[in-house]
């Protein structure tokens, strides 16, 4: 870009911030709207409403109008729930190819429908006996410098919930994502819908870790022997340990006798070497077992004062006050002994489990998710992994290519486990052509019930999956501000592009009304962001 031409996108960027300082107009009546719109008492996805925009701040906005999708009109409900099928069904299902999005299960997804080969795919949705009012819904992406189209192998079925056929022809539609599936094969019916051979994925069970691996044994008296004469632990087997529920089922049992040799080594050397009667290995066994030592020379102190004050003839009030002396704070400490007589029969320790647990996996990324948008509880998704790790992936303010890794995996606590680390390095947001620094994520901003990102589309039927922002920098504005057809009532937008690389990014929009806050925030399309978010 010569500098010529970046002093007139620079020139009409302070132009356009000018234009923005002077908006001015009229109260918005969307009270009939904000009231319209009532939450389920049987949704399970109540917990997961965000409120205003941002939670902070001041602001106004009702985050519910944007995912109405008000600017598509009027839509009528289809009154048609479909029930969930089995892993492993084989379907032939209408498709829809979209570019810049990856749909999710339990996600919205609104359409406008014009080219007539889709239209002709929403008639067969409508109508077919199979899978009524479904459509499978596939992300289409240029691959390489020429730009060949690929079609991804993993997508996601959505039930249309509500459409309504407009004068022209055109269908609007409202859908919600529903279930994984496989494209095994597609193509091109006479009527000219385009169609495909779909199977839908089996979700597996969210992982626990094994009620082994926290399993309570014998007390460390018993286990002095053990330490002491290795040998007969392994013969003895769980004669020690029928008191705590060890029986032929156990996991032991199911050992062979080199894995049960191994498995008693770990239990022996699990145990702080203190109280075996051997020197610990290091401070943090140290550190350990410095609870149960401490109680235990306070016992022996006790004992003492106890033998010496029938010789010494102690008063009743000091006897007392040296009564107390030695459990103090011994409640606190009864957690920690009892936690040093507990050890896990599995064969890995707890904490290996754990990195697998999908109930912990679930708590850990709903705090990390909490901290970072600033949701509301989590709790009823907390308690159903698999949703909660679609809930977030469908909101996280990631490029489309890394969403479309994560609706492809297959395993719950995997998938848990790759959102944590993509919250965990999530730091700048770039553009994907030039790299640019765009935002950082202390700028995000919840404009919708939906959450950071939703999908959206324009007239043209294409449709975009944003992400909003409280500020950005290094874009240019093109164009003057318009409230036609705008995402969020009471905001007017105003197309902005990235002024190192001039591709499009977003959009600026700005409040129409000095009441409403956040007076202006950016809309920047998740297609053109970078994959590293670091």
């Amino acid at each position: 870009m010569d500098e010529d031409h970046r002093q007139r996108l620079l020139d009409r960027e302070l132009y356009q911030i000018e234009q923005i300082r002077q908006l001015d107009s009229e109260e918005l009546e969307i009270e009939e709207v904000e009231h319209g719109h009532q939450s389920s008492d049987d949704d399970p996805y109540d917990d997961r409403a965000y409120g205003s925009a941002s939670g902070s701040g001041g602001y106004t906005f009702n985050t519910s109008l944007a995912s109405l999708h008000s600017y598509l009109g009027e839509v009528e409900d289809t009154h048609n729930r479909l029930a969930f099928l089995d892993g492993g069904v084989i379907l032939h299902v209408p498709l829809f190819y979209l570019e810049g999005v990856v749909l999710f299960p339990e996600a919205t997804l609104p359409l406008r429908v014009i080219q007539p080969n889709f239209i002709a795919a929403v008639d067969r949705a409508l109508r077919q006996a199979e899978a009524p009012h479904t459509i499978g819904v596939v992300r289409v992406y240029r691959d390489g410098d020429n730009g060949t189209i690929r079609f991804a192998t993993t997508g996601t079925t959505a039930e249309i919930r509500q459409y309504r056929r407009l004068e022209d022809g055109s269908i609007n539609v409202v859908t919600r994502g529903q279930q994984r599936f496989r494209l095994r094969r597609r193509w091109i019916e006479l009527g000219g819908a385009p169609c495909g051979e779909i199977q839908i994925i089996e979700e597996d069970l969210p992982l626990r870790t094994p009620r082994d691996a926290v399993g309570q044994l014998a007390p460390l008296r018993n286990l002095s022997a053990a330490n002491a004469s290795h040998s007969k632990l392994l013969v003895r087997g769980n004669q020690d340990h029928d008191s705590d529920a060890s029986s032929d089922d156990s996991f032991e049992s199911k050992l062979s006798l080199t894995e049960r040799r191994l498995h008693s080594s770990a239990l022996v050397s699990s145990y702080p070497h203190d109280l075996l009667g051997e020197s610990t290995s290091s401070d943090d066994d140290r550190l350990m077992c410095e609870p149960e030592l401490q109680l235990e020379n306070s016992l022996q102190s006790l004992h003492s004062v106890k033998n010496r004050s029938h010789d010494d003839g102690l008063k009743g009030h000091e006897m007392k006050r040296l009564s107390d002396m030695p459990f103090r704070g011994a409640k606190r400490r009864n957690h920690s002994i009892h936690r040093l007589r507990e050890c896990p029969r599995a064969y890995w320790p707890y904490w290996a489990y754990q990195m697998y647990d999908s109930y912990c996996l679930a708590q850990r990324l709903s705090d990390m998710w909490k901290k970072i948008v600033g949701t509301p509880s989590m709790d009823a998704l907390v308690r159903k992994p698999g949703l909660l790790s679609f809930h977030v992936a469908s909101k996280i303010p990631v490029s489309e290519s890394t969403r479309q890794e994560l609706l492809e995996i297959d395993g719950i606590s995997y998938r848990l486990r790759r959102e944590i680390e993509l919250l965990e390095n999530f730091d700048r947001i770039k553009c994907r052509s030039c790299q640019t620094v765009i935002a950082s994520r202390s700028d995000m901003l919840v404009m919708s019930t939906d959450g950071p990102l939703g999908a959206y589309v324009n007239p043209s039927g294409y449709v975009h999956e944003i992400m909003t922002l409280l500020k950005a920098s290094g874009l240019a504005l093109i164009g003057i501000p318009t409230e036609e057809y705008s995402w969020f009532p009471g905001y007017a937008w105003t197309i902005a592009y990235c002024a190192t690389c001039e591709y499009q990014m977003g959009w600026l929009f700005t409040s129409t009304n000095k009441k409403l806050k956040p007076r202006s925030f950016w809309g920047i399309r998740s297609s053109q962001v970078a994959d590293d978010m670091h």
